[in-house]
C-alpha cells in the first residue's frame, strides 16, 4: 500500500477513506504488515475495561503499603520512632533499611541507590521507611506523620547542576567525545575562522507522567518464591533487584506486565523501587502487600527527564557551515547515577543531529544535585543533545542576517568525506536532504515565511514566526548486549496462536505489531493471534522496552520463532502431500500445497497427530553495533530514522502566550509496520515534545530542595487545546537500508525531535520585536515567562 498519505488538517489520528480501502484490499491480498488493524487493546481502552494491575482483584489477605518520605534534601537519619508509626491504626509493619535481608540498593548500573534511607538524606522525598496497613488510606495517613517521628541533622542542599559542576561534584566521571582532523585543529579552526560564537543555553527536564501512576503488588509463593504484578518496562530487572534485595536467587522470583498505563522510561528503571519495597513487605509478613502510589508521591520520589545546562563556543563561516565546535553538557543527574550514564552518552551521540561537524569536543558532565535521581524519559539524552546543535544554527543564521532554514542545508551529512559522524559511524542511509527537499514543497515553507515577514511588519503585539528543523535519530541502545530479544510462540490444535515475548505493552502498539508479524509468518488472520502478558519465567533475560527497539528485537524474535514453526508444518505436508517445502505457501488462513489447499487449523491437526512439534522460541541479536564506552568510538546505532517538521506560531507579545497555528511532519518509519499505529506515535511524540519545550516547568523551593510542581494542579502538560487545527502529518516511503522486520524502522523516541520546530519558531516570533539580526536568547521550556523575557531582551538590544 502507498505509506505516503497526509492525514486531513484538523483531524489529527483520522484515517482517510483511501488509506482504509488500500488496507481492505492488501487484507483481502493477505498482507498482513504494512496495513492498519487496530491497538489489540483499543476497544477495552475505551470502553475503561483494560485492567490494571490495580484493577486485578486482590487476593485474600491483602495488605497495603506506603513510603514515609524525608522532609529534608540533605542531612542525616539519626533515628525513627518506629513504636510511634506502629500505634497508628490498622499499621501492621514498619520496615527500614536495616530490615532488608538482602542488598540495600535498587541502582540498574552503579549500586548507588538505596532502596530505604541508610542514614544519609539525599532528596526530599527520598523514602525512609515502609508503612504496611491494613487497607490503603490508613497506611497513607501514617506514612504523611514520618516528619514528626524522625530525628535529622539537616544539611545545605545542591540544588542546580550549575553549583554542582562548579563544585565538581558528579554522580559519573565526566565524558568526552572529541574528534579533530588532526592534533590541535580545532583551535586552528576556530582561530581561523570568519565568524565565531559562544553562548550558554538552558534546558529544563521532564516529568514522564504516565497515567497509571508506579504500583508492585507482591504476593508470596511457595517454597521462598514470590509472584510480583509489576508496571514496568524492563521485568528481568525488576527480577534481579528484587532477588537481589531478598537475598535470593533470580529463579525464585516472577515479575509479570500485561500492560501499563504509560511509561515513557519513568518505568524503565525506577519502577524498582516499588518492586522491591512490596516484596519486602510480602516475604516478611507472608502476606500479599501492594505499593501504588499517590500521584504527589510519584513526583517527589521518582526522577524524570534530565534538564541540561550547556556552554558552547562555534566558529563558522561566511555560508553558516560550522567549522569547529566545543560544548560542555552539564545534566542535572540528580542524587543518584541511575541510568544518567547512557542518557549522556546518547546526548553525546546526538549532537551532531543531521549536520557533519569536523572539528569536535564535546564535554559531558553528569551533575550530583540533591534532587531526584533523574532517569530514563523518551529519547533517552538524544533530544537534549540535538537540541543544542539546532540553537547553534539558528544563532548562527541570525548572525549572518541567512534563513535558518539555509544554514541547516548547508551543514547536512553527505554522500562523500562530510558522512562520518564524531563518535566514528559512517552514515550509509541518509534521506534528509530528500526529507527536507519533499516537506519544503508540500508545506510551502518560502511562500509563508514571505507572508509572516509581512504580517509581522503591521502588527506590534502579535508576532508569527516559522521553522523548518530535520531529525537524525539513531536507533539501538548503546550498550551493545542490550540488544537481544527472545520470543515463544505455540501453535494449539485448532490452529490459534499464542505468542510470549520479552517487549511491554505500554500502549504504543507493540503487542499489536508482534501479532501481525506472527500473522504475517504463518499466513494466518490478526483474530488466531494473541499476545499475552509479559512473564520472566517465559522468556528470560530480557531487555527493556526502551530506545525505541521493541518491534526491531521483539518482532525479529517472535518472527523467528514462527518461522521455524513455519518450515515444521511445510516439510510435514510436502512429506504428506508431496512436493518440495520450498512452495509450500501459507496465506489467508489456508495453506497451498501443489493443488491441494487446506485450512491452517486443518493442517496444524494433522501435524500434531504426527508428532510434529507445534510451539518453537525465537530469538535476535542485533548485528554490526559496537562500542568503545572508553573512547566513545565504534557504531553505537543500528541505523538511523530520519524527519523534518515546519511549525508556524503565533506570540502575543503582551502576555509572553503563544499558539501553535500549524504543524506539517513528513518522518521516515521506514516501510511502516502499522501506519496508524507509526503515525499516532509521531503525534503524540511531536505534541509531548512541545510541552516539555514550552510549558512543562518543573521547580523546586530554592532554599528547602521541595519539588514545588508535584501534582497535577502545579504542573501544566498539553491537552487538546494545544493541538494545532492543522497538523499535518505523513510517512516518508523508505524501506530500511538495513534488513529489520520488513524493513521498518523505529518510531518512539525519534519524532520527538520533530517540536524543535516549535521551539525555533517562537524564537523566530521573538525575533520579529527586534531589528536586523535580534538573537532572542530564549530559555527552555519557552513560558509565557521566558518568552516576556526574550522579548524584553530583544527590545532592549534594539534601542
Amino acid at each position: 500500500m502507498n505509506q505516503d498519505v497526509a492525514l486531513k488538517p484538523g483531524f489529527a489520528g483520522h484515517i482517510p477513506a483511501s488509506w482504509a480501502d488500500a488496507d481492505a484490499a492488501a487484507l483481502s491480498a493477505g498482507a498482513r504488515v504494512g496495513v492498519s488493524p487496530p491497538h489489540e487493546s483499543a476497544h477495552l481502552h475505551v470502553a475503561g475495561a483494560a485492567p490494571y494491575i490495580d484493577d486485578i482483584p486482590e487476593a485474600a489477605g491483602t495488605l497495603h503499603a506506603a513510603l514515609g518520605l524525608s522532609p529534608v534534601a540533605a542531612g542525616r537519619l539519626v533515628n525513627i520512632d518506629r513504636e510511634r508509626l506502629m500505634a497508628m491504626p490498622g499499621v501492621v509493619a514498619v520496615f527500614t533499611a536495616s530490615d532488608l535481608p538482602g542488598v540495600n540498593d535498587c541502582g540498574p548500573v552503579v549500586h548507588d541507590d538505596p532502596i530505604l534511607a541508610d542514614g544519609t538524606l539525599r532528596y526530599l522525598g527520598q523514602p525512609v521507611a515502609l508503612i504496611v496497613a491494613t487497607e490503603r488510606d490508613l497506611a497513607r495517613r501514617a506514612a504523611a506523620l514520618i516528619k514528626d517521628c524522625l530525628i535529622i541533622e539537616p544539611a545545605a542542599p545542591v540544588l542546580t547542576q550549575r553549583a554542582a559542576h562548579a563544585r565538581g561534584d558528579y554522580v559519573l566521571k565526566p565524558a568526552h567525545l572529541i574528534r579533530e582532523s588532526t592534533e590541535g585543529a580545532l583551535e586552528r579552526a576556530r582561530v581561523a575562522a570568519p565568524h565565531r560564537l559562544r553562548g550558554q543555553f538552558s534546558l529544563g527536564g521532564q516529568e514522564q507522567f504516565y497515567l497509571e501512576g508506579q504500583i508492585s503488588y507482591a504476593i508470596p509463593a511457595e517454597n521462598d518464591g514470590m509472584r510480583v504484578l509489576c508496571s514496568t518496562q524492563h521485568p528481568s530487572e525488576m527480577q534481579h533487584v528484587i532477588a537481589h534485595a531478598l537475598g535470593w536467587r533470580s529463579h525464585q522470583v516472577l515479575v509479570e506486565c500485561r500492560r501499563m498505563g504509560g511509561g515513557f522510561g519513568g518505568k524503565e528503571s525506577q519502577s524498582a523501587l516499588f518492586a522491591c519495597a512490596a516484596a519486602l513487605a510480602a516475604h516478611r509478613l507472608q502476606r500479599p502487600v501492594k505499593l501504588r502510589l499517590d500521584r504527589d508521591d510519584d513526583f517527589l520520589i521518582t526522577g524524570r527527564r534530565h534538564g541540561f545546562e550547556y556552554d558552547y563556543d562555534v566558529a563558522f563561516e561566511e555560508t553558516g557551515r560550522i567549522l569547529a565546535i566545543e560544548a560542555d553538557l552539564i545534566a542535572n543527574a540528580g542524587h543518584s547515577a541511575d541510568l544518567s550514564g547512557a542518557v549522556m552518552t546518547r546526548a553525546l551521540c546526538h549532537l551532531d543531529n543531521a549536520y557533519f561537524l569536523p572539528e569536535v569536543a564535546i564535554h559531558g558532565y553528569n551533575a550530583r544535585t540533591n534532587t531526584q535521581s533523574n532517569t530514563a524519559f523518551r529519547g533517552f539524552g538524544g533530544p537534549q543533545g540535538a537540541l543544542l546543535i539546532e540553537i547553534v544554527m539558528d544563532r548562527i543564521a541570525r548572525a549572518l542576517g541567512r534563513d535558518p532554514l539555509d544554514v541547516r542545508r548547508a551543514n547536512f551529512y553527505g554522500t562523500d568525506e562530510r558522512n562520518v559522524t564524531p563518535y566514528g559511524q559512517v552514515v550509509e542511509d541518509n534521506v534528509v536532504h530528500k526529507i527536507v527537499d519533499d516537506l519544503l514543497a508540500d508545506s510551502d515553507y518560502r511562500k509563508r515565511r514571505a507572508a509572516i515577514e509581512a504580517f509581522n511588519r503591521h502588527s506590534e503585539v502579535l508576532k508569527k514566526g516559522i521553522a523548518l528543523t530535520p531529525v537524525k535519530f539513531g536507533i539501538s541502545f548503546n550498550v551493545p548486549h542490550l540488544n537481544q530479544a527472545g520470543a515463544l510462540v505455540h501453535v494449539y490444535v485448532d490452529g490459534s496462536i499464542l505468542v510470549n515475548h520479552g517487549g511491554t505493552e505500554m500502549g504504543q502498539g507493540l503487542n499489536t505489531k508482534v501479532a501481525q508479524i506472527v500473522a504475517d509468518a504463518l499466513g494466518v488472520g490478526f483474530a488466531a493471534v494473541r499476545c499475552t502478558a509479559t512473564d520472566t519465567s517465559k522468556v528470560a533475560n530480557t531487555s527493556a522496552t526502551a530506545a525505541s527497539t521493541g518491534a526491531d528485537l521483539n518482532g525479529m524474535a517472535a518472527q523467528d520463532a514462527a518461522l521455524t514453526i513455519r518450515a515444521r508444518l511445510a516439510g510435514f505436508a510436502a512429506q504428506r502431500y508431496g512436493g518440495s517445502a520450498e512452495n509450500v505457501r501459507f496465506a489467508n488462513d489456508e495453506v497451498k500445497i501443489g493443488t491441494t489447499i487446506l485450512p491452517f487449523a486443518t493442517l496444524v491437526r494433522q501435524a500434531y497427530e504426527a508428532r510434529v512439534q507445534l510451539w518453537s522460541d525465537g530469538f535476535y541479536a542485533t548485528p554490526k553495533v559496537h562500542w568503545d564506552p572508553k573512547t566513545l568510538r565504534g557504531r553505537p546505532f543500528y541505523y538511523f530514522a530520519y524527519g523534518a517538521a515546519v511549525s508556524e506560531v503565533v506570540v502575543d507579545t503582551l502576555t509572553g502566550e503563544f499558539s501553535l497555528l500549524r504543524a506539517d511532519i513528513l518522518h521516515d518509519a521506514g516501510r511502516s509496520l502499522n501506519p496508524a499505529i507509526d503515525i499516532g506515535q509521531i503525534e503524540g511524540a511531536f505534541i509531548q515534545s512541545m510541552g516539555w519545550l514550552t510549558m512543562e516547568e518543573l521547580v523546586w523551593h530554592p532554599q528547602s530542595g521541595m519539588l514545588l510542581t508535584h501534582a497535577p494542579s502545579t504542573y501544566k502538560i498539553p491537552t487538546a487545546n494545544d493541538c494545532p487545527d492543522a497538523l499535518n502529518v505523513r510517512l516518508f516511503d523508505n524501506p530500511n537500508a538495513e534488513p529489520t522486520i520488513h524493513r521498518s524502522k523505529a518510531v518512539g523516541e525519534p519524532p520527538m525531535l520533530l517540536a524543535f520546530s516549535v521551539l525555533l519558531a517562537i524564537r523566530d516570533a521573538i525575533a520579529a520585536t527586534g531589528g536586523q539580526g535580534a538573537d532572542p536568547p530564549l530559555r527552555a521550556p519557552a513560558t509565557p515567562e521566558a518568552i516576556l523575557d526574550a522579548v524584553d531582551a530583544v527590545r532592549s538590544a534594539a534601542t
